[in-house]
């Protein structure tokens, strides 16, 4: 869900070397990677497999509506943070395996948004249509939770190759959105917070935010300086 090419090398990275048919798998790519694979599938259904374990053993507290809101959209936050840092650890550490899960955490995030709204919008509200239009006219992080939520739907339905060979570039301009999404999530959370004055976990998220994205812009920066650079040396 962010956007990059696999076959596709960046300024100050190596190309990952091509494996010969036949040959023993590498360690990037090696035999453990269905099994990782595997494992943080499963280890992601954590959070939905607690919410119904409480549910089944009355622990939800006195508002399990409320409970099960805040539980998925804090874990939506903490896919798309970890999603978020799969292209920084790639490139810091030159393990090129963790971009093969980084579609998966992607799908996650967007698979508890989307329990996260349906809370909301069934269960809090019951599709009242008149009352959600008056949440978002008196409630600003209820909008831009809800715009975080929309932007999330073409990056979730596009996200597999196929659709990414189709698109080409337009697929890399459409999965830049992933970087607006991760500044609206964190306003929704920061709004949400600030209202009962509890900013402990929206300023731990918001940190690791604004060094997720702030990498990001000074790789960008930095690629386009040596950009710029070697026309001059040529």
């Amino acid at each position: 869900m962010e956007p990059t090419t696999p076959t596709t090398t960046r300024p100050g990275t190596r190309p990952a070397a091509a494996t010969p048919r036949g040959a023993a798998p590498s360690a990037a790519g090696g035999r453990w990677l269905p099994w990782a694979k595997a494992a943080v599938f499963v280890a992601a259904w954590y959070p939905l497999a607690r919410i119904v374990l409480f549910g089944a053993t009355g622990q939800l507290g006195a508002n399990p509506i409320e409970f099960i809101t805040r539980s998925t959209g804090l874990w939506t936050l903490v896919f798309l943070c970890i999603t978020l840092a799969v292209t920084p650890l790639r490139r810091l550490t030159g393990w090129n395996a963790l971009i093969r899960f980084r579609r998966m955490l992607g799908l996650y995030a967007f698979f508890y948004a989307a329990l996260h709204f349906t809370t909301y919008v069934w269960f809090d509200k019951w599709f009242d249509v008149a009352g959600m239009l008056k949440d978002i006219g008196k409630r600003p992080f209820i909008t831009v939770g809800f715009a975080a939520f929309v932007l999330l739907i073409p990056l979730a339905v596009t996200s597999t190759r196929a659709m990414a060979r189709r698109l080409g570039r337009r697929w890399q301009m459409l999965h830049r959105a992933i970087y607006a999404i991760g500044v609206l999530a964190i306003l929704h959370f920061w709004w949400m917070k600030a209202g009962k004055h509890d900013l402990v976990l929206p300023k731990l998220y918001g940190a690791i935010m604004v060094v997720l994205l702030g990498w990001r812009l000074v790789a960008w920066l930095v690629a386009r300086s040596r950009a710029n650079a070697s026309p001059r040396r040529a």
